[in-house]
């Protein structure tokens, strides 16, 4: 994997050789970018169990295709002409235990102070070569399965077409690895890195012109209401207790303060079947005077707000548990997610259920917008 790193990395500068002559054989306005970075970064330490997996550097690559936009609709002026695309990732954990990483994500690059600082928020699946194994890698405590949902953010300084087409960037990414609770054990991992890079514009020596949208009137909607079904599996902190399903079920009103935001009250009904296992185990323990009939379901009220981009938008909520006899987790929870409008009253969605850092459950959605 040493040797593989090295290559890309070689590649790297060779890619950059190729660059212009890439540009030179396109025609037209193809509104692309490519952009290839180096990172260099440290694992931190938020827990003790993976504290001896903290101290070496972390390094890898990152090859991003990105797709301009310049106000053929609506939302991409109210953005300031973000850019959406796809990234891919290498990441040498420099751990034998914890083994290295491939990651896919989608992306969008959102611009300010006239558009050099660019910021990057990306979700996607990658996979890790040494997961967690009783035999052969009991140390690996941040990840149990070798498929997981990664996220990370990159703040750049960046500066496209210095030399024909050839820009450069430079700044600080985040990058996080969690199974979210499908398989114990789940520790995760948050590396913070420095990246330095090229990026290189496809585009012709004519640029595009953006396309300046401005609502006339104040943009308004009623009070919407939301129902929505949310499952999937996942297993408690105890390591080999087994995948169980889980179902949820929310309703709240959403009021929309603009075409990009609107807030959220509302209430979840949890039914977590891995909860009901984990009653019988506290309950066969004397000392923790534990019932076998306390209840595992739980029922919560939660705030939030949504970000809407086009027909993709970000959801961010904060709940408390009113309804909770099992006391097996904090009384607050988080959801961050992301869904997609397949309709205006449809839409579905993937979100993480956490308790602060700890991941408890990733949710896949269905919902309806009445």
């Amino acid at each position: 994997m040493t040797h593989f790193y090295k290559h890309m990395t070689n590649n790297f500068f060779y890619l950059l050789y190729l660059l212009p002559v890439l540009c030179f054989s396109q025609e037209g306005n193809s509104k692309y970018t490519l952009d290839i970075n180096n990172f260099y970064g440290k694992i931190l330490k938020h827990t003790e169990e993976i504290s001896q997996l903290t101290n070496k550097r972390q390094e890898g690559i990152l090859i991003s295709l990105n797709r301009k936009t310049y106000g053929e609709k609506p939302w991409q002026s109210r953005y300031n002409y973000p850019d959406y695309g796809l990234s891919f990732q290498y990441q040498n954990m420099n751990y034998e235990a914890l083994g290295h990483f491939y990651g896919l994500y989608g992306h969008y690059n959102f611009y300010f102070f006239q558009r050099n600082l660019m910021f990057r928020i990306a979700q996607g699946v990658a996979y890790n070569t040494n997961p967690y194994d009783a035999v052969t890698n009991p140390e690996n405590q941040a990840y149990g399965t070798h498929w997981m949902p990664a996220t990370y953010f990159m703040l750049n300084y960046k500066k496209e077409k210095i030399w024909n087409g050839l820009g450069v960037q430079a700044g600080l990414s985040f990058f996080h690895h969690s199974n979210a609770n499908l398989r114990t054990p789940n520790k995760s991992t948050n590396t913070l890195a420095l990246n330095i890079g090229a990026v290189y514009d496809f585009e012709s020596k004519e640029p595009l012109q953006y396309i300046e949208h401005k609502d006339s009137v104040r943009y308004t909607e009623p009070i919407r209401y939301n129902l929505v079904f949310r499952t999937g599996f996942n297993e408690s902190d105890l390591v080999g207790s087994g995948q169980f399903p889980f179902y949820v079920f929310s309703a709240y009103a959403d009021k929309r303060l603009s075409r990009k935001s609107a807030i959220h009250i509302g209430a979840d009904f949890f039914i977590y079947k891995y909860l009901k296992e984990t009653v019988k185990r506290i309950a066969a323990d004397p000392n923790l005077n534990v019932s076998p009939d306390t209840d595992y379901r739980k029922g919560g009220i939660f705030v939030g707000h949504e970000l809407f981009i086009n027909r993709l938008s970000l959801e961010t909520q904060f709940g408390y548990y009113a309804y909770a006899p099992l006391d097996y987790l904090p009384p607050i929870y988080q959801r961050l997610g992301l869904k997609y409008y397949l309709a205006d009253e449809i839409f579905m969605g993937v979100a993480l259920k956490t308790h602060a850092a700890k991941a408890e459950a990733l949710e896949f959605a269905l919902g309806v917008r009445l």
